[in-house]
């Protein structure tokens, strides 16, 4: 078996030598950080230093900024890195209003940024499409500012995206109900440039990483919410972490022929919800959420007609699963046993145990299989 010193998803990133990028999301929250602090001190920062989740500590160059009678606005362009991201490049812009004492950060959808129209997502109708995370990074550097300054911290942020409406068309915003623009998106901050070929080389330098080590458990994750995940369930070292991203195939074809004694693999309901119907790349734009075959699952798990209906009309797998959980119906743990069985097959008998996990964006647990 040959090893590498390094293993776990950094050094995977790290072998493929591709380019990470930012998310909308990061350069959102950069924007608003420089135009609140305009706002407060008639001066934008430039370049924007923002923290991220992960760690990382992002300097933005503003390409536009604006100050104004009761407002600040500023523009980061979006770099994604080595990923082909059709918001590379594109120009995100935050701006910021006073709000009276007491209200809190609200958000509202500037043009080029969509409006929730559709249940099934992380958001309530009627609500700008800036997803939580983003809200939650957003929040945390207008306290921060609003503590140094000795300010309230009660504004308002419009976000918005130059062309965003163009370019969503490019996306499956409209096909989930979110109108008039893109989704501020990222739970790190971060873009992990998928190369096909860099990536899946990636996940083979893991596996070979992590049987080197001597590791009896490893996990496929497909990001680093799922990996927090199966790292709190099993406490495993970050060694016998594979970040397999979409490639869930390309994980399962490898430790056919290196086999290890047992594989977590870890995801999202609505991804691996494909790999349970017998997709192995689970990228949006080459397999999708077939909701036919989950309304066939829930009426498996007791389902009566009427319910199987609504599932498969369902605007997402996420609201495929909280109808079915408001009517008692597993479709997590269904869902998750008809990956696990899918995966055993692409292993075709090799010595490998298998379960499956599906979480929920927060990273709860929504569905598992047993260990077969």
């Amino acid at each position: 078996m040959s090893g590498h010193p390094e293993g776990g998803r950094g050094a995977q990133l790290k072998h493929t030598g591709l380019r990470a990028g930012w998310t909308t999301g990061a350069c959102a929250t950069g924007a608003a950080t420089a135009a609140y602090t305009a706002l407060l001190t008639g001066e934008f920062p430039d370049p924007v230093p923002i923290a991220l989740p992960k760690g990382h500590t992002p300097a933005f160059a503003l390409a536009a900024e604006e100050l104004a009678d009761g407002y600040a606005m500023a523009g980061i362009v979006k770099d994604a890195g080595d990923d082909p991201d059709v918001t590379h490049g594109a120009l995100v812009r935050a701006t910021v209003r006073r709000l009276p004492a007491g209200s809190g950060v609200t958000f509202r959808a500037g043009p080029g940024v969509g409006t929730v129209t559709r249940p099934g997502l992380p958001l309530p109708v009627g609500e700008p499409a800036i997803n939580p995370m983003p809200r939650q990074m957003i929040r945390e550097h207008i306290a921060r500012v609003a503590e140094r300054y000795r300010d309230g911290g009660d504004v308002e942020v419009t976000v918005s995206v130059d062309y965003g409406e163009e370019i969503a068309r490019s996306t499956w915003n409209p096909r989930l109900g979110i109108l008039g623009g893109l989704s501020i998106l990222g739970t790190t901050g971060v873009v992990v440039p998928y190369s096909c070929s860099a990536w899946i080389d990636s996940i083979r330098r893991g596996v070979d990483v992590a049987r080197a080590a001597g590791r009896a458990h490893v996990a496929g994750c497909t990001g680093s919410t799922s990996e927090k995940t199966v790292t709190a369930e099993y406490g495993l070292p970050e060694d016998a972490l594979l970040d397999m991203g979409d490639f869930a195939g390309a994980v399962l074809k490898y430790v056919r022929r290196h086999p290890v004694d047992r594989l977590t693999i870890c995801g999202g309901f609505a991804k691996l919800s494909k790999l349970a119907a017998g997709h192995l790349d689970l990228h949006s734009a080459r397999s999708q959420v077939d909701k036919g075959f989950l309304a066939e699952l829930a009426r498996l798990g007791g389902a009566d007609t009427a319910l199987a209906a609504e599932v498969a009309d369902a605007n997402t797998g996420l609201a495929a699963l909280q109808l079915c959980a408001a009517a008692g119906v597993p479709l997590g743990d269904l869902v998750a046993r008809a990956a696990r069985d899918e995966a055993l097959a692409v292993l075709r008998g090799a010595p490998v145990a298998v379960d499956v996990i599906c979480i929920d964006r927060s990273g709860a647990i929504v569905g598992r299989s047993s260990v077969r």
